[in-house]
This record gives C-alpha cells, sequence and structure tokens, in this order.
C-alpha cells in the first residue's frame, strides 16, 4: 500500500476559495493521503463548506482562539498520521499527479525533503504566464539567505525527520518551519516540474509593506533561530539582495 501522506492546510476565512483547493486534493491520483485542515476562528462560512465534504480524509479542527496560520499548521502537524507531510494554504490548488509524482520521486531517490515548481493564477483562477523554479537542492544556509520553496510545493517525511513545531511568527511562518526540517535532513531537493498554482490576491509593494516584511526577515533570525543581534541584522541584510536575485534567476514567464 502507498505511504499515508498528510495533507496540512491553515485556514481563515477562507470561505471563497477552500472547496477549489479541497476539491484538487480529492482529485489526486495518489489516493492515500488525509487532509487536515485547522480553522483560526473563521468567521465565514469556512466551516461549513469544509464539512460539506463527505469524505472521512478530510479532518477538520479547530484552534481555541485566533492564533496565526503558523500556530494552525503546528496544530496541524501534531493531528498528523502520515509518513509524509505535505502543505497547501486554503486558496491554492495542487494538479492531479502532483502527488504521486512528488512521492515517488522521494521514494526512488531516498530524499527526506522536497520541492517543485509551481505556476501563478490570479484571484479568479486564470494563469498568470509566471512560473517560479529554483535550484537543485537547499541547504540550511542557503536557506538563512532566501526563501526558496513554495509552501504549497513543499513535501518531508516525517518518519526521517521526526515531529516538526516552528516558532510561531504572524509572518514569513514557512521559512521557519522549512529551517527547522533543515535541522534534521542535509537538504531539500527540487523536483524540477510545476505541479501545483499559487493563487495572487493581493500582490501589495508599498513602502509600509515592505519595511513590515524586513522586520519580520529579522524575527525570523533572531526569534526563531535565536541568532544575536548583530548577526540577525546582518543576515537580514543579505536576504534582500538575494531575494532580488531569486527573482530575477527563478521566475520564468511562459506562454499561455
Amino acid at each position: 500500500m502507498d505511504a499515508l501522506v498528510s495533507v496540512i492546510t491553515p485556514s481563515y476565512n477562507s470561505e471563497k476559495y477552500i472547496g477549489k483547493t479541497i476539491e484538487s486534493v480529492i482529485s489526486q491520483t495518489y489516493s492515500n493521503w488525509e487532509m487536515i485542515i485547522c480553522d483560526d476562528c473563521s468567521k465565514d462560512r469556512t466551516e461549513a463548506i469544509v464539512k460539506s465534504y463527505k469524505d472521512d480524509r478530510i479532518k477538520f479542527i479547530r484552534n481555541e482562539k485566533n492564533s496565526g496560520a503558523a500556530y494552525s499548521r503546528n496544530n496541524a502537524i501534531r493531528a498528523a498520521k502520515g509518513k509524509y507531510i505535505a502543505f497547501v494554504d486554503s486558496d491554492d490548488l495542487w494538479l492531479p499527479d502532483k502527488l504521486e509524482k512528488q512521492i515517488n520521486f522521494m521514494q526512488e531517490n531516498d530524499i527526506a525533503f522536497s520541492y517543485t515548481y509551481y505556476d501563478q493564477i490570479n484571484e479568479y483562477g486564470s494563469p498568470l504566464g509566471v512560473r517560479i523554479t529554483g535550484p537543485k537542492k537547499i541547504s540550511y544556509r542557503k536557506m538563512l539567505r532566501c526563501n526558496w520553496v513554495g509552501t504549497l510545493t513543499a513535501v518531508y517525511d516525517a518518519e526521517k525527520v521526526g515531529l516538526i513545531q516552528c516558532v510561531p511568527i504572524k509572518k514569513r511562518n514557512d521559512v521557519p518551519l522549512w529551517l527547522c526540517v533543515l535541522h534534521k535532513t542535509d537538504y531539500c531537493r527540487l523536483l524540477a516540474e510545476p505541479l501545483s498554482l499559487y493563487r495572487v490576491v493581493n500582490n501589495s509593494s508599498s513602502h509600509s509593506s515592505k519595511l513590515g516584511m524586513i522586520k519580520y526577515h529579522y524575527k525570523v533570525f533572531r526569534v526563531c533561530e535565536r541568532f544575536n543581534p548583530v548577526s540577525s541584522f546582518f543576515k537580514t541584510l543579505i536576504n534582500l539582495p538575494t531575494v532580488v536575485y531569486k527573482k530575477k534567476r527563478y521566475r520564468e514567464n511562459i506562454r499561455l
């Protein structure tokens, strides 16, 4: 029997998109999965929509209080029973063969942590003609320089890596998660195929937004990884030009 994959999905006021996300998981050619949706006290119809899907593989849990996406991911991971842990946010989509191809890739090459390419769509689900790629392998030190891994593409082997619980910060909260995994394994390996669709809903580039993200980059190093203030400051400075390089080197325009 194929190994169980636990699909981790944090949700908050996700009624607009979560149905499509669930359907993209149900449509997987790899059928041995459980989808753990941890809701962060939504005030809309998210819970009702999730529970309308009569599939025993879909499990809904709810935080006691609003605590953020990182806390929700931690909570869902604690409830996971799978050998493999995969991630898809509540507005993103997987292509039907995503799990089958990625799990086979990991098993055939004895890989503990992997990621893939992904394509961007707009809020209505239409393709934007943009593909995000990445380097063939990512070490802990390389991840400190930049987040190379799209959350919707990541899978790790929980039997090899163990239980991962990262410090819950409000933004950039996927980076501490990958750093936690890379404390337990040497590399994250790339499967160079576009197997997921990332929904671009609000691509804010305001000055205040950029300053806010710099603050959270610093928190990743200072609070999550516990570097001293000086080291955290310089790692934040190094991160900024690497992000610019990533956008130029690993962003492709594709023909629609």
